[in-house]
């Protein structure tokens, strides 16, 4: 069985008991006779102009329990109404205590001292630095001569899982704000929803900086916002949401922007600028592409985020802003920090909390989710309800899900492509030959420019640039696919198998090799001037 120990901060008005104290309730005393609750140890808190009445206690203790320990601790408080006096002694107190949570149980009483000390002892309770529950004491009801005077006690156990009701609640809101954070979109992809979780346990419980990263296009400014949304209904910022993309900040204005600067403090400062840190006060400011920033920047960025002080441009005393920081980059800012190009302190004190946003290519399974949720903004932008037909959109997410699909702008490229999409569709009603269309138009932004370049060189590699330049541009494409097939083989007959495969298989040719040797001779070219591996 563990030992009982109970802390309690002596009631220097209900413990005193006036006139005949034994036959008033006295908490302290009657913590001591609580029947099923034996207190093996007492820890009594009183300040040293209450030491007399302490010991007067302590002997009262012994008289009703003599097996009860009991300790006496001094803390004195100047102000025990001072709510940041209180927290730290008690807080003091309870980080220099030996808890042995394997062989004792601990209860604080809540029932004496000021409302302050009740409030104290529960955020300490509820923090786990004291590692107990919380116990009320009440006075007994019948208050007759010969009545007991030990009173009644409830024990409050905050381990909220264990009670049913709470923890459905809590975890409603729990999914709930998991669920604000990715904008109600539903996801498939089990680290991105655990990413997400840990993300909202973070920004609820801690004001440090948040490091957003991953590829352009992957929803970090969007996340941003949201946290801070998330911030402010759940009023832990209450200043606005101010954002900025660093690689727009260039020179001696970069300077200004972020810190503001005085009237005169350079040729067109005609008047004052507040600056974007100090618009962020009590908010939180969204740094996008810090990795942008230069270093003179960076280091007072470290100092505004580390005292809340920076100097504005040209002025002589110190501004102060007081916001929560969220940055994001692209690059990788440890690369950055090896060739000199960012702070290793900034990077340390931005390095707390990194979550990386993965690519659109890398959550396959959520666009799909996500492609409802483009068509359902699109309704909301433009009051029109476009749905796929059935053939369309297995078509469109094969393509969106294949090898194929680079998604380069990751969500913005998705965005923009139903957008064109939903645009195009006939009667609201996305069809094959709307998806075909917007496929040819996503490979092209995607492989058009990288392919007509190596068509464009192959054809002046083998034709001169004169040459190459009379051809139609069809011509042109069919005859660099050809000479390219040509260049993977070691003979005529395995390109033009691999060229004619179709045809063949249909005995509409029976000669590969010959084939492709006159299609090469209209061009003036022959298979062993175009194979590498010959």
């Amino acid at each position: 069985m563990k030992r009982r120990v109970a802390i309690s901060i002596l009631g220097t008005t209900l413990d005193m008991g006036r006139d005949n104290r034994w036959s008033r309730w006295r908490p302290n005393v009657g913590l001591c006779q609580q029947a099923g609750l034996f207190i093996d140890r007492l820890e009594l808190i009183h300040d040293n102009h209450a030491s007399a009445l302490a010991t007067r206690i302590i002997a009262d203790i012994e008289t009703v329990s003599p097996a009860t320990e009991v300790r006496s601790n001094v803390i004195n408080f100047r102000d025990p109404w001072d709510f940041s006096e209180v927290y730290t002694n008690l807080r003091d107190f309870a980080r220099g205590y030996p808890f042995d949570p394997d062989t004792e149980d601990y209860l604080v009483n809540i029932t004496t001292g000021t409302h302050v000390a009740q409030i104290c002892w529960f955020l300490l309770t509820e923090a786990r630095i004291i590692p107990g529950r919380l116990l009320q004491l009440s006075p007994p009801r019948d208050r007759d001569p010969g009545a007991d005077f030990a009173g009644t006690h409830r024990i409050i156990d905050l381990d909220l899982s264990r009670y049913d009701e709470i923890a459905k609640r809590f975890a409603s809101e729990r999914e709930e704000a998991a669920s604000f954070l990715k904008s109600g979109i539903s996801t498939r992809n089990t680290a991105f929803n655990r990413m997400i979780d840990e993300i909202e346990r973070v920004v609820i419980r801690s004001a440090a900086p948040v490091l957003l990263t991953g590829p352009t296009g992957a929803g970090k400014s969007q996340l941003a916002r949201r946290i801070y949304e998330l911030k402010n209904a759940q009023r832990k910022v209450s200043g606005p949401f101010v954002e900025v993309n660093c690689a727009t900040l260039r020179g001696d204005q970069a300077m200004s922007a972020l810190f503001g600067h005085v009237k005169g403090a350079f040729t067109g400062a005609a008047g004052e600028r507040a600056g974007l840190l100090r618009s962020a006060d009590k908010g939180v400011l969204f740094l996008d592409e810090i990795g942008e920033l230069g270093l003179d920047e960076q280091a007072m960025c470290l100092r505004a985020i580390e005292e809340k002080r920076f100097l504005p441009v040209g002025a002589d005393t110190e501004a102060s802003a007081d916001f929560q920081l969220l940055a994001g980059t692209n690059r990788d800012l440890a690369e950055a920090v090896r060739l000199g190009r960012f702070r290793e302190d900034l990077f340390a004190r931005l390095n707390l909390w990194t979550f990386r946003l993965p690519a659109l290519r890398e959550r396959a399974e959520d666009i799909e989710p996500n492609l409802d949720f483009e068509l359902r903004r699109f309704l909301e932008r433009e009051g029109q309800n476009v749905t796929f037909n059935k053939e369309a959109r297995e078509r469109y997410l094969a393509f969106a899900t294949g090898p194929d699909a680079a998604w380069s702008a990751n969500f913005r490229d998705l965005s923009a492509s139903v957008t064109r999409m939903a645009t195009l569709a006939p009667l609201g009603r996305i069809t094959i030959e709307v998806v075909y269309d917007e496929i040819r138009r996503l490979n092209t932004a995607w492989h058009g420019a990288s392919r007509q370049t190596a068509s464009d060189d192959i054809l002046v590699e083998h034709l001169g640039e004169d040459a190459a330049a009379q051809l139609d541009r069809f011509d042109a494409v069919q005859l660099a696919a050809v000479l390219q097939t040509c260049r993977k083989h070691a003979s005529a007959s395995a390109a033009g198998r691999a060229l004619f495969a179709s045809s063949r298989l249909e005995k509409k040719s029976s000669n590969d090799a010959d084939r492709l040797s006159k299609y090469l001779a209209r061009f003036g070219l022959r298979f062993n001037d175009v194979s590498m591996l010959r």
